[in-house]
């Protein structure tokens, strides 16, 4: 999917960045990668050890960037839309925690 005009807002782009992740396998992926991001940043804040920060984009993208490379088959929206695709990545994360989307 690609979109006909640029995004005026992340409520525009959302639908978008969902339709780019129809992949179960890409979908768990994402999930994992959230998940090492938030832990990741939670010890790295509680143990002061700030070059772990390094590892942070690594945990995130390596997974996300995997999935839609091996399984979507497809190109990353972090390459055309970084910020909104980052939002993204939480607001599905948080999705898939309340069950909106499924694993």
């Amino acid at each position: 999917m690609t979109p006909t005009a640029p995004f005026r807002s992340f409520a525009e782009f959302y639908p978008y960045y969902l339709g780019e992740h129809n992949n179960p396998t890409c979908r768990r992926l994402h999930f994992i990668g959230t998940s090492l991001v938030i832990a990741l940043l939670g010890y790295t804040l509680g143990s002061g050890k700030w070059w772990l920060l390094l590892a942070v984009p690594v945990c995130g993208y390596g997974f996300a960037w995997a999935g839609h490379f091996f399984f979507e088959k497809n190109r990353p929206a972090t390459f055309s839309h970084p910020w909104y695709s980052l939002v993204g990545d939480f607001a599905m994360f948080r999705d898939i925690l309340l069950g909106r989307i499924s694993l």
